[in-house]
């Protein structure tokens, strides 16, 4: 069965132009009836699905998954890239709505999930590579070096005291001290602390008072393997930096902070103890100004989305303010206040009683003065009016960010991203915490910004859908492996190369595959000199493509007809996108279906131009986000060398062009398909330029 995409592809995306979008479309069909007959059953693979759990990331979601399954009698690894598990959470003093005292809310369920039995806890950890299928992974990971027993230690923090070392401390966001021995707060689990042995000068201070003698100088980064059934991704985010943004003098004037950083100072384990104070001189402040959407909500620096928590958090950190300090004047320059949750307009309704300021503003500028306070100078939007007013302390209220290595992780679990880097959920409201790849879930800010509530119930939604799978006992598997015909196959070993994941292997002088670790690119296809590699049912085979270039070329309706190959992941995705949103473009372009541009075989590109395509499109990934890690830098390599070919035999080299568009960017991709079209219709038909004559193929 060939499956015609005509709906968002076709007929919402040309709806302005009816007459051409039906030859488009019969086009289409006429391709897919010529495919049709050749189709494959697609095949499925029957596995024993591994009783355990990876989950990645140890915050409130993190943990709240891990315990949700253990409790439920299933293996878990929790592997956390810091030295403590908790995440920001950890790090705040209080939670809105409601005040509660954070570690108090959070310390029991982190003890909880150190202690347990079916949990193992894996800190200063990253998860190095994983391979396998649904129900059935195996992940390697690279344990650091703690350089501090942590069976041993009893906690006494004896090695603290005597440590010499100070170093900007991360669990406060640079504005505290720590040691190289590291250990930022009495609460943190584990209770071990580790050396920092890039700050640790070999004193050996802290040897000389460790009772139990946990400390271990000769401790190494070791791996560690092990196999689950299904994964949960829970990495968090990461605050704005807003160092980039000079009108703030973040970086520059010390009584300018973040709202993290705030809340840690806030924290009695804080750099401050808990007292609010200037950091420039200790002095405390009379007023304190809150800046509201700081690296959010901002067209100007690419980050138009609303970080959601941000709202909550300035109202809950003036309430504490007032309590603390009830003579301070507390102002709030928001652009719009969203109490959303719970007894959060209840919250926002308690800092008016107390006397915070809310005042709706566009802050242009801060100054610092020559009397060591910072002048605010900002427009408001209420009255229009530009005003100007001092303050002792500013907190920016910054956004929330996708953490760095979501590329990476995306990459090495085939996951797709959704804008602005965070981790793209199979559907936002009914399937929250699925993924594109089965047998992987997601929870918590990783996927977007979020509270806790929110991260809490999406982890338990998590929990809940690898634990279905889990149950299972088997799981069904599509094969994506190539079968391979002995008696074309010339032993050239082309495939084995091109194979990025150890699914094809030489054994016996002979190509051996691997159908679990195979994960589908079709890269193997692209450059078999002999056609001996045949694709199951799913991945149209190189006879099919042939048949459907024919099938469209045999008799050409429209100028310029561009055929564009499109990856599944992004550029095919994008497509729909643009139909979804209704984003109109030319109706010249037919799409062709492939696994990723590194599936494009240069035969076939050959083959279209010859049969009298104008121009071919190659559409992937963007090279940095490919599923296949390096699929799309293998077609662009390819691409290059095609167009030296198309040189020699006499055709533009503009007629092939190869790009990437995310799965969510329709607009840009709706924009590419305008120019190219432009484009090649400014170079005329296929054939108007000298030719260097014979077959291209």
């Amino acid at each position: 069965m060939e499956i015609v995409n005509l709906r968002e592809q076709c007929s919402w995306v040309h709806a302005h132009d009816p007459d051409r979008a039906t030859v488009k479309a019969a086009d289409l069909v006429s391709m897919a009836i010529a495919a049709a007959p050749y189709a494959r059953e697609a095949k499925v693979a029957k596995l024993p699905v591994e009783k355990a759990v990876l989950v990645i990331g140890g915050g409130v979601a993190g943990i709240t998954a891990a315990l949700s399954l253990a409790d439920m009698g299933i293996k878990v690894y929790l592997v956390e890239k810091e030295g403590f598990i908790g995440g920001h959470m950890a790090k705040w003093d209080k939670v809105y709505p409601t005040l509660d005292c954070s570690i108090c809310v959070l310390g029991p369920q982190l003890s909880k999930v150190y202690n347990h039995p079916l949990i193992d806890v894996y800190t200063l950890s990253e998860v190095v590579e994983v391979k396998g299928a649904p129900g059935n992974y195996t992940v390697k990971v690279l344990k650091k070096a703690r350089y501090i027993d942590e069976k041993l230690c009893n906690g006494c923090n004896k090695c603290l005291d005597v440590c010499p070392i100070e170093a900007p401390s991360e669990y406060d966001y640079g504005i505290g001290m720590r040691r190289a021995i590291v250990k930022p707060s009495p609460e943190t689990v584990p209770p071990a602390p580790y050396i920092d042995m890039s700050r640790c000068i070999g004193c050996m201070s802290c040897l000389g008072v460790c009772d139990p003698k946990a400390i271990n100088f000769k401790d190494q980064d070791s791996y560690i393997e092990f196999k689950v059934g299904a994964i949960i991704v829970a990495t968090g985010f990461k605050p704005f930096d807003p160092r980039g943004l000079p009108e703030y003098l973040y970086g520059r004037c010390l009584d300018v902070v973040t709202g993290p950083e705030y809340e840690r100072m806030l924290n009695s384990s804080g750099p401050t103890k808990g007292k609010i104070i200037r950091l420039s001189d200790g002095a405390q402040p009379k007023k304190v100004a809150f800046i509201q959407c700081v690296g959010s909500r901002s067209d100007r620096i690419g980050r138009p989305y609303c970080s959601r928590v941000c709202c909550m958090n300035a109202i809950k950190q003036s309430i504490q303010t007032k309590l603390m300090l009830p003579d301070v004047d507390v102002a709030i320059f928001y652009t719009d206040v969203r109490a959303i949750g719970k007894a959060c307009e209840e919250a926002y309704r308690r800092a008016l009683e107390l006397g915070v300021r809310f005042l709706r503003a566009k802050v242009g500028q801060l100054r610092a003065t020559k009397q060591g306070r910072i002048k605010i100078f900002y427009e408001d939007t209420l009255s229009s009016e530009m005003v100007e007013e001092e303050f002792d302390l500013v907190v920016l209220s910054v956004g929330v960010e996708a953490p760095p290595d979501n590329r990476e992780l995306a990459k090495l679990l085939g996951l797709q991203l959704s804008d602005y880097d965070f981790l793209a959920e199979y559907h936002l409201k009914l399937n929250p915490a699925d993924t594109f790849s089965k047998g992987i879930f997601v929870a918590g800010a990783c996927t977007g910004p979020k509270d806790i509530t929110e991260s809490v119930m999406q982890a338990g939604l998590a929990a809940a859908r690898a634990a279905e799978l889990i149950k299972r006992g088997e799981v069904e598997v599509e094969v994506y492996a190539p079968t391979i015909d002995p008696s074309t196959c010339k032993r050239c070993f082309a495939c084995v190369n091109a194979c990025l994941f150890g699914a094809l292997k030489v054994e016996k002088g002979k190509v051996e595959v691997d159908e679990l670790a195979c994960r589908g690119c079709g890269a193997c296809y692209a450059v078999c000199p002999t056609g001996a590699l045949s694709p199951p049912g799913g991945i149209l085979s190189n006879e099919q493509i042939s048949l459907m270039l024919k099938a469209l070329l045999s008799e050409k309706k429209e100028f310029p007809l561009i055929v564009a190959f499109m990856c599944q992941w992004c550029g095919y995705a994008a497509a729909d996108n643009a139909g979804t949103s209704k984003i109109p473009y030319p109706t010249n372009v037919r799409v062709i279906r492939v696994p990723c541009s590194a599936r494009v075989t240069p035969v076939h590109v050959l083959e279209a131009f010859e049969l009298g395509a104008d121009g071919v499109l190659i559409v992937g990934c963007h090279e940095q986000d490919c599923h296949y890690r390096s699929g799309r830098a293998k077609a662009n390599e390819r691409a290059s060398a095609l167009r030296e070919v198309l040189k020699e035999v006499g055709i533009n080299p503009r007629r092939l062009h190869i790009d990437g568009a995310s799965a969510t960017e329709g607009k840009r991709l709706a924009e590419l398909i305008r120019w190219f079209v432009d484009e090649v219709a400014n170079l005329g038909p296929i054939g108007s330029e000298a030719t260097g004559g014979g077959s291209f193929v």
